[in-house]
């Protein structure tokens, strides 16, 4: 099965589409090599790391389904082998994003922020 499928029929991605352009941006690896076509094929036993900013998500391959998953059926073909400190640390900056989009905060300020700030301190 091509790796943009996989990933996708495990319910790594939403849409294939979204799978197949993580794989042409180097954000897919399989066995620690990056995957610049979605037609890489997989196999049982390889690893497969996706780039979740800031870590790498790991996952062992252990079957190859048909077509997509239903969620209760992902831990048949596929087992996360992601380190508890690199999930900490993943669940952290989530909780920190959520936070600030709460509070208004969505990244770089605008330039209306950025002259509302000017005006701020002077």
């Amino acid at each position: 099965m091509r790796i943009d499928k996989y990933i996708w029929a495990i319910r790594l991605f939403k849409t294939r589409t979204l799978s197949s352009k993580s794989c042409a941006d180097e954000k897919v690896k399989l066995n620690g090599v990056f995957i610049i076509k979605g037609s890489k094929a997989v196999n049982i036993n390889d690893e497969i790391a996706i780039k979740v900013i800031p870590i790498w998500r790991t996952f062992k391959v252990l079957d190859i389904p048909k077509s997509r998953l239903g969620a209760k059926l992902v831990h048949e073909y596929a087992i996360e082998t992601t380190s508890e400190f690199d999930l900490k640390q993943l669940e952290l900056i989530q909780l920190e994003n959520r936070q600030n989009k709460l509070l208004g905060i969505k990244g770089r300020p605008t330039k209306k922020d950025r002259r509302d700030l000017d005006d701020f301190k002077t």
